[in-house]
């Protein structure tokens, strides 16, 4: 700094100051006046000094008050906004004039004071919440900060990693072995151990921003309990199946042995007993060849190998399928020309099934059948609508072995759709929402 400038910076005066001066000035020249008025007027040397004394005492009084008056309110504001920067929303500025300009700003600032703090508060409930909720949730959650290092867990991620936060906080991924669950997918499922447990594993990741630096916010929550349990619901449900399916079959073969046993034990036989021993051997016979059957069809569909993709043709896919069907004529309507990547037997198959449905729900009724294809979005919709009876029992539809049809075995929608999910695609079949029957769509990635 040049000696120029520290001279200036030396002679600057400050806002009371100059507020000061210029209170003198406006008073100078009445000041002046009545001073030359008074020294030149035929008064003695007693009043023009004691009226000199009074008109400088009250030209500085009045002017030290105007500065008073302007100084005072913007100390008053600083002091008051210096509060509101160090987060103390409690103190308030007292004015009683609306129409005051100083009085409407610190109304402003008071009521600025009130929002801050009513916003805090808010802030301060959630926040609260917030922690409540991390603490009592049964999911680890970890904050890592943009060099990795931990920064906030809660008591799940505790446990996960069995020690208290303060001896993991700050530490790296690495150091806490996390480091590949902050890499890959940002949605996937691990199979691994932890200090805490071992099992499956779903990992969620999200970015997230604090001071405007990113962190990452990861979410690790045990699949094992959860899968145990539809595990268990589906062993229930296999065994619910296989007990109907099995009492079904035996109850009459047991009874049966039981009346050929009680026959053969007489003495003599009766003149047709061979009569009755074909009838109920043909019995016994037809009921093991239907358990055989059945368990053939559960055989198919555990064993559904995974498609083989190549490039598979709408058009001719459907057309071809549409065309076994000899029973009626089926309306085909076509759609645009694609190809995608699927494996055409299954997705031959699918299809039959679909239109076998169809066609065996009109046959009852004398509708008619329709199908046809078309583009929606990224995937190609398969659909197929009947004038049949309807659904009438739409919650068991996918359920195996469940059938209403006379000599059905209940596997055909359940394979159907596990070929569609195989595909990354969807089956659906629902009533028409308009007229009766039934319509199936089939969706398919592009």
């Amino acid at each position: 700094m040049n000696p120029s400038t520290r001279l200036r910076d030396r002679f600057r005066l400050s806002l009371e100051q100059r507020l000061f001066v210029m209170a003198l000035m406006a008073g100078f020249p009445a000041a002046l006046v009545s001073l030359i008025l008074l020294w030149k007027g035929d008064y003695t040397s007693k009043v023009q000094w004691t009226l000199m004394v009074v008109i400088l005492g009250f030209w500085w009084g009045f002017a030290y008050a105007l500065r008073g008056r302007v100084v005072i309110p913007l100390q008053t504001l600083s002091n008051l906004l210096a509060a509101l920067r160090e987060g103390d929303y409690s103190i308030r500025a007292r004015s009683s004039k609306h129409e005051d300009s100083l009085g409407e700003v610190i109304l402003e600032v008071n009521s600025l004071g009130e929002t801050l703090r009513e916003q805090r508060l808010g802030a301060l409930e959630a926040t609260t919440l917030l922690r409540t909720v991390m603490a009592e949730i049964d999911v680890s959650i970890f904050a890592f900060d943009e060099r990795q290092r931990l920064k906030l867990v809660n008591r799940a991620g505790e446990r996960l990693l069995a020690q208290p936060a303060e001896r993991i906080l700050d530490r790296t991924a690495e150091e806490l072995g996390l480091a590949d669950c902050l890499q890959g997918e940002d949605i996937q499922t691990l199979q691994r151990s932890f200090p805490g447990g071992e099992g499956r594993w779903g990992v969620r990741r999200n970015a997230i921003r604090e001071k405007g630096l990113p962190n990452q916010l990861l979410v690790i929550s045990d699949l094992s309990r959860a899968l145990r349990e539809e595990e268990r619901q589906a062993w229930q449900r296999l065994v619910r199946v296989l007990g109907h399916e099995l009492n079904n079959s035996l109850a009459p073969i047991k009874s049966m042995a039981g009346t050929l046993e009680s026959m053969v034990l007489r003495d003599p036989l009766p003149h047709d007993w061979q009569e009755d021993m074909r009838r109920g051997l043909s019995v016994i016979g037809s009921r093991a060849e239907a358990l055989n059957r059945f368990m053939g069809s559960y055989a198919r569909l555990a064993r559904l190998p995974p498609p083989k993709f190549q490039p598979v043709e709408v058009g001719p896919w459907v057309r071809r399928v549409v065309g076994l069907e000899t029973r009626i004529d089926v309306t085909l309507q076509p759609g645009p020309e694609l190809t995608i990547q699927a494996d055409s037997d299954q997705l031959e198959q699918l299809l039959i099934n679909l239109v076998r449905n169809a066609v065996d729900a009109t046959l009852e009724t004398g509708g008619g059948v329709q199908a046809g294809w078309k583009k929606k979005g990224n995937y190609v919709e398969v659909w197929v609508v009947d004038e049949g009876p309807g659904l009438s029992n739409t919650a068991n539809l996918f359920v195996p072995f469940f059938t209403t049809k006379p000599g059905g075995s209940g596997i055909g929608l359940v394979l159907s759709r596990q070929i569609a999910e195989a595909h990354d695609g969807s089956l659906t079949l629902r009533n028409r929402p308009s007229g009766r029957g039934c319509e199936a769509r089939l969706l398919l990635p592009r």
